[in-house]
């Protein structure tokens, strides 16, 4: 069996204004491509006409020996992580590819975005330098990926575009949970992958609605703080809430020296010194976050240990 070379994965939910001409202009794109790629349709539960117009266009549209179709259904709507971690463990081709399905990513940037893998790259991102958008969502998004950039010490400059070229290998191990499938790139990067960033068209929607919201911002910073201590803290648990503890145990060790000069030298009863009840309730919160991280290490070895899973990852292996 020839060997798939790219798989187009593409989420979608209640688009039916969009999916059918999406689906003619991917299909021109793949065929000057004229390699074995596979396109990946996941519906999260639409409840509007996505899929008849859908299975409307595969009729009308020919496509090559080279070219597949695959749909998935979802029972419900999930969310688009979910959405994309299903097309991820169903896609088969050497090369995986992100777009959405809302007509604002376009699919000739594809092409563009190959050549530059390529170049010995092993993920390409898109960024949306001159984004359609509204003016708020706009300076949003760019606020937002500014101070990720500052405080997460990360190269991107658009998180929250959907398009991305990425080798399947790279993506086997990498689970995504929540709202983390814009937090791919990031993932990646964090575990040592080459990648390149390259400006892409981004069009204005002209059909159906936006499923993002204002709110997607905040789940994206709290999804970004959750991957950073699991990339970076995910085998040793106890030195985030030891260095914790130990810190509120010194700062109520000090507080009760405090407490002590006042009682010496001031008279002042220990009943009236709320200094002394702060410095209690630090020294049980110091004890408390120092048995959480024993009860983390516990947790992370056992979990390591049991499915015999490594805690490094290996890039390549030469013998001379």
């Amino acid at each position: 069996m020839q060997k798939i070379y790219l798989s187009v994965i593409i989420p979608f939910f209640n688009e039916e204004t969009n999916l059918a001409k999406l689906h003619e202009q991917l299909s021109e794109v793949l065929k000057k491509i004229g390699k074995k790629c596979e396109i990946i349709y996941v519906d999260d539960g639409s409840s509007d006409n996505s899929v008849g117009n859908l299975l409307s266009a595969f009729k009308k549209i020919k496509l090559t020996k080279f070219i597949s179709i695959k749909l998935i259904l979802l029972r419900r709507n999930f969310g688009q992580t979910s959405a994309i971690s299903a097309g991820i463990d169903s896609a088969r081709g050497e090369i995986v590819a992100f777009l959405d399905a809302d007509l604002q990513n376009d699919p000739a940037d594809l092409q563009l975005m190959l050549e530059k893998l390529d170049e010995g790259f092993d993920a390409v991102v898109g960024w949306r330098r001159n984004r359609q958008d509204v003016g708020m969502r706009v300076f949003l998004s760019i606020a937002a990926n500014f101070l990720i950039r500052v405080f997460f010490h990360t190269p991107f400059h658009d998180l929250g575009c959907s398009l991305k070229v990425i080798k399947k290998d790279f993506l086997k191990d990498t689970r995504i949970y929540g709202e983390s499938h814009r937090l791919i790139s990031i993932l990646l990067f964090w575990k040592g992958v080459k990648i390149a960033e390259i400006g892409v068209n981004h069009r204005r929607r002209i059909g159906g609605k936006s499923k993002y919201g204002y709110s997607r911002i905040f789940k994206l910073i709290l999804d970004l703080i959750t991957a950073k201590f699991l990339s970076s803290y995910g085998t040793k648990p106890a030195y985030v809430f030891g260095t914790f503890g130990i810190l509120s145990l010194i700062v109520s060790f000090l507080l009760m020296l405090v407490v002590l000069y006042h009682k010496i030298f001031l008279a002042v009863y220990v009943h009236n010194n709320p200094l002394f009840i702060i410095a209690g309730f630090l020294i049980a919160l110091g004890i408390q976050f120092i048995l959480m991280g024993l009860l983390a290490e516990l947790i992370v070895r056992t979990y390591f240990e049991s499915q015999k899973k490594p805690i490094y990852e290996i890039k390549d292996i030469k013998v001379y």
